[in-house]
């Protein structure tokens, strides 16, 4: 069995997903003329107005933040540092490009998300990749392939490996036993989790800004301490990035060390394309009326994510001298030793902190998907999301107090197989998503707030829910 996992493994990540995500978003970046370029200021019009939300869903801000909950992880702590040691400093240009791409991407996923949504038996909003699958291609066996891989890979076995930072970051900083720490983040997402989504929307509305806050202001000050050097780091970025300075490490070296690394790190942080955050933006009461506003949204969460946070994590190690080519110190031990050059013992404490928070925050947002993807299959209430939940909570106990190396690759597997479906969808759904975009602008062109109306779109008949895209 683990043969054919790391088999799947080596031809979907290696292969297919690496140069599949961004020929994907090139070709969105394209066919929508770089929306993600020409119409970055829609993203902050959007979510300034924002705020509205109904009985059936949660405001756009609450949407954005609870998919930052889940991409900002310790993959914008660890993950980054990776990349740079292994790459070198142009990496994280790499990261740059694959993220400014990638927008457009979040963009097309999420306004066929928020287009092809529900309403389950509560009344509330639900969708994502699976109903758009189900719906829009007509093809329910996708769309259930798909919300078992997400269930499998996002909801249970990737909050085991959050979980498992967590205890290793308390454990390193703190002294606290794994299992006791496992034990109290299950405590303590139990009463989000069962809350439901419009709980965790809240939580993550409240704790997510003051995370990234918190984080961003101590890049500042180490900015701040290091501004003469600032110059020569974009420089060694540039130079890395085009070959001009040796990598600083990985069997390649040179710029194919730089860009591979920066292109698998900045997909597997921001997750554009894997179909993951459209689960939650289908969840939002989308201000404008329109599926595109909260294609807007989730293409803005792309950028805070790698653009920004990523960046941030980058810059902190690249003004130390932290960074040593084969000295074996990478991943979180590597940004920590950064942040200890720069603000001393507290440096160590502080990254403990900040991933905990970026840990427990993706475990949460992780969860929302898979609720939703709970609903696609029919057991979305009830027994089934109790049973969902308990699973939630035994696999963070599990995951706080030990790896399995076998379980992470199979999740990787899932994963890999789920983002393969969803990158088919988008791209045979992209005359839509063409459609809606020129629908959008049209209607913001003459003056108009755009509003969506089913009527306009006669081939979409039998594929929407009319009753929540009719206006009068």
């Amino acid at each position: 069995m683990s043969a054919i996992i790391d088999f799947l493994n080596l031809i979907l990540w290696e292969y297919v997903l690496v140069y599949g995500l961004l020929a994907v978003g090139i070709y969105f970046t394209v066919r929508l003329r770089l929306i993600q370029f020409l119409q970055f200021g829609e993203m902050f019009r959007v979510l300034k107005g924002g705020t509205s939300e109904d009985a059936a869903g949660i405001s756009p801000i609450q949407a954005l933040t609870v998919s930052l909950a889940s991409r900002v992880g310790t993959g914008n702590i660890a993950g980054v540092a990776v990349a740079l040691y292994l790459g070198g400093p142009g990496a994280i240009f790499w990261m740059w490009m694959v993220a400014l791409v990638g927008m457009a991407t979040a963009y097309s996923e999420s306004a066929l998300a928020q287009l092809y949504k529900v309403k389950n038996a509560e009344g509330r909003y639900r969708g994502g990749p699976a109903f758009y699958i189900a719906r829009g291609l007509r093809a329910p066996w996708a769309g259930a392939a798909f919300s078992i891989c997400l269930i499998l890979s996002f909801g249970l076995v990737f909050n085991a490996v959050q979980a498992n930072s967590i205890a290793d970051a308390m454990e390193g900083a703190f002294g606290l036993p794994k299992l006791g720490v496992g034990i109290f983040v299950a405590i303590l997402a139990a009463v989000v989790i069962f809350g439901g989504i419009r709980q965790i929307a809240r939580v993550a509305e409240l704790v997510v800004p003051l995370m990234a806050g918190a984080y961003l202001l101590t890049t500042l000050y180490v900015l701040v301490i290091n501004w003469s050097e600032i110059p020569a780091v974009f420089g060694s970025i540039f130079a890395g990035a085009f070959g001009l300075q040796e990598a600083a490490g990985g069997v390649t070296g040179g710029v194919m060390a730089a860009m591979m690394n920066g292109v698998k790190r900045g997909l597997f942080s921001n997750e554009a394309g894997m179909g993951s955050a459209p689960n939650i933006a289908a969840v939002a009461t989308p201000e404008p009326h329109h599926p595109s506003s909260q294609g807007f949204v989730q293409a803005l969460g792309v950028f805070i994510d790698t653009i920004v946070v990523c960046t941030a994590t980058a810059l902190m190690i690249l003004l130390s001298s932290a960074l040593v080519p084969g000295s074996g110190l990478t991943g979180a031990q590597l940004t920590q030793a950064a942040l200890q050059e720069h603000l001393g013992s507290f440096g160590s404490y502080f990254i403990a902190t900040a991933i905990f928070f970026f840990a427990f925050t993706s475990i949460i947002g992780n969860y929302s998907y898979a609720e939703n993807a709970m609903t696609f299959l029919g057991a979305g209430s009830g027994i089934g999301l109790f049973i969902l939940r308990s699973a939630v909570l035994l696999m963070v106990v599990w995951g706080a107090y030990e790896t399995v190396a076998t379980v992470f690759n199979a999740a990787d597997a899932s994963m890999g197989l789920m983002a393969t479906i969803n990158l088919i969808a988008i791209v045979l759904l992209s005359g839509t998503v063409a459609k809606l975009t020129s629908d959008y602008f049209r209607q913001r062109r003459s003056g108009k707030e755009p509003v969506f109306q089913a009527a306009d779109y006669p081939e979409l008949a039998g594929k929407i829910d009319k009753a929540i895209w009719t206006r009068d």
